[in-house]
């Protein structure tokens, strides 16, 4: 399947009565099965959900609920807790730079081993089930190894295994190329495996297991008022995700609301609901913000003294987006004398790279100084309601002057506030914002 395709076809799964029908994309998709109305259910489940026998069983516990409510399921896996991990330590130990082609053939073993065993516990227990890798769907993705994106989707495959099998328990993270060298998607890729599958197959939901029961207004490590929300809309989420929450990777976000899948985050240890991530409606609209998010994988870089001249932001930036650097935030000082400085913001695991191409271009632009500093955090006010309502960066800023926190930089989006701020102060500035906006009473 290309995802730009408009329609899906749905596949009667009683070979005697096979017929075609069509349905508009972005609605759930039924088969007819021995006269009986059979809908397709994702469940992903993440690496703590998995982790041993005894989790595995309570992920049993949620198949068989899923299949007692007339579904058939495919259930994404990720590696179990701390074998990506071990298995890149491999990498590292065996090879000084590890290719990253053979390094995705290597931790991609980590996902096999999950779909295997529970495939044979399902087995086990008489369901009808079998494994499936990232290159036996085909997931087929770009060669871009280590953060690989998905191109195309062959559902047919998966809708003809559906008709033998009740579960398909499929490995998370992975894909293939073209030329069918394994691929992986990037930390957090399991999450944007499911909602892709879920999108291709019309499935009526994509269910997210975590050891989270849902997405909170803050984090509730840092904020002990924060509160689960009920409901969280597809923007909300992705600069929430983008922000540096890790309840979801930000590209099953993106497929989520393309796609228009709900996506329901919850636990896998408990029955209670979670969240649903679903299209933005009026009553989001009534709430001022929804979330405050934090991101400490922040650096900041200064290029002091610059010429205050077209074509030097090219000059800066543009060996950046060679080199494959995300800048995120950018502040350039007023000009004083023809020179001015500026400022911008990017990933710390990128920080030493970004440095060494600044100063590489250093004698094109001619900056007096480069400075850095990696100790800064990015803060976040979010919600759907500032597009109707004012004052919510006033009420921002004078929450933090009254803590005495300095901002450092500014950037916005029509539904997001961020400031940069010094790293020690986040957990003042999260429960600072936190009640400021009063999102503990959220559900109450």
């Amino acid at each position: 399947m290309s995802f730009c395709r408009r329609e899906c076809t749905l596949l009667v799964l009683d070979r005697r009565q096979k017929r075609n029908l069509t349905q508009h994309h972005g609605k759930s998709r039924c088969y007819y099965y021995k006269d009986l109305i059979v809908r397709i259910l994702v469940q992903k489940f993440g690496g703590s959900s998995v982790k041993d026998l005894a989790c595995m069983r309570e992920v049993l516990v949620k198949v068989r609920q899923g299949l007692e409510q007339g579904n058939k399921l495919v259930v994404v896996l990720s590696a179990r807790a701390g074998e990506t991990n071990r298995l890149l330590a491999l990498a590292s130990e065996w090879s000084n730079a590890p290719d990253p082609a053979e390094c995705d053939s290597l931790v991609s073993t980590g996902e096999q081993v999950s779909t295997a065993l529970f495939a044979m516990l399902l087995k086990d227990n008489g369901i009808k089930a079998r494994s499936l890798l990232g290159f036996q769907a085909p997931i087929i993705t770009d060669d871009e190894h280590g953060k690989a994106r998905i191109s195309s989707f062959d559902e047919e495959h998966l809708l003809e295994l559906l008709e033998e099998y009740d579960v398909l328990v499929m490995a998370g993270f992975q894909g293939v190329t073209r030329d069918r060298r394994i691929t992986t998607l990037g930390r957090g890729g399991s999450d944007t495996s499911a909602v892709a599958v879920a999108a291709a197959l019309g499935a009526h939901c994509c269910e997210i297991y975590t050891d989270v029961d849902g997405v909170y207004t803050t984090d509730p490590n840092l904020c002990s008022t924060a509160r689960k929300l009920d409901r969280i809309s597809y923007d909300e989420m992705l600069e929430m995700a983008s922000m540096g929450s890790k309840v979801l990777e930000i590209r099953s976000v993106e497929f989520a609301k393309k796609y228009k899948v709900p996506v329901h985050v919850r636990s896998t240890f408990t029955n209670t609901p979670g969240t649903v991530l679903t299209q933005e409606d009026s009553k989001m609209e009534n709430v001022l913000v929804s979330g405050i998010a934090y991101d400490k994988d922040q650096a900041l870089i200064t290029l002091c003294a610059v010429p205050d001249r077209p074509g030097v932001s090219a000059g800066i930036f543009g060996p950046l987006d060679q080199a494959k650097i995300t800048v995120d935030m950018i502040v350039q000082n007023p000009s004083q004398g023809g020179v001015t400085d500026m400022t911008f913001t990017v990933s710390r695991k990128d920080l030493q790279k970004a440095m060494a191409v600044v100063e590489a271009s250093r004698e094109k632009f001619g900056a007096r100084e480069i400075l850095y500093n990696s100790n800064v955090c990015k803060v976040s006010v979010i919600g759907v309601g500032m597009r109707n309502h004012s004052g919510v960066a006033s009420l921002a800023f004078d929450a933090l002057y009254r803590e005495n926190i300095n901002i450092l930089m500014i950037s916005t989006s029509e539904i997001k506030i961020s400031c940069l701020i010094e790293e020690k102060y986040t957990e003042l500035a999260v429960r600072t914002l936190h009640d400021a906006f009063e999102l503990d009473k959220i559900g109450a």
